[in-house]
């Protein structure tokens, strides 16, 4: 079957078979390899993508479902070679250590703060509660998180006005 799609900003049309989950279509047919699958059972959020600005997993999905759609991954993020506000944030407060969950992680945070621009701790925590991570213990990715969700604040409000 023949699917299109908007893919971090490009059209893609591509060829796949009815059954073929999206997570394959995105590592083995377009070799964008930052969504992982770690769990195939949508309980470790490793495979999350953004669709249409929501996070999704994409171990969950078929190819199909992306039809239509304006789909981001972790390797869309950055812009002119400038990572985001959030992956800078990570990458800051050593958020990342093996870094199998960092692009999972990275999605949900960029959706959680679409929805609640300044979230708290506990709302941090519940809002990624769907991604597991195996090394960092959690403290210094809610910090990662809570400086990003400043960075990306000061980017949108521009810097303080001096009167």
């Amino acid at each position: 079957m023949k699917i299109g799609f908007k893919l971090n900003e490009k059209e893609i049309v591509i060829h796949v078979p009815p059954d073929k989950r999206a997570i394959d279509v995105l590592r083995e047919d377009l070799g964008l390899t930052g969504a992982k699958e770690g769990c195939g059972s949508g309980e470790c959020g490793a495979c999350t993508i953004l669709v249409d600005g929501e996070s999704k997993l994409s171990c969950l999905m078929l190819a199909a479902q992306l039809e239509g759609r304006e789909i981001a991954t972790i390797e869309g993020l950055e812009r002119d070679g400038i990572p985001h506000p959030i992956q800078e944030a990570f990458v800051e407060h050593g958020a990342v250590q093996c870094g199998f969950c960092t692009p999972g992680m990275i999605l949900s945070t960029v959706d959680l703060l679409k929805q609640n621009p300044d979230p708290d701790r506990e709302e941090i925590r519940k809002g990624l509660s769907g991604n597991l991570c195996r090394c960092t213990g959690y403290q210094k990715i809610v910090d990662a998180v809570e400086a990003g969700a400043n960075k990306v604040n000061s980017t949108i409000k521009g810097p303080a006005s001096k009167e």
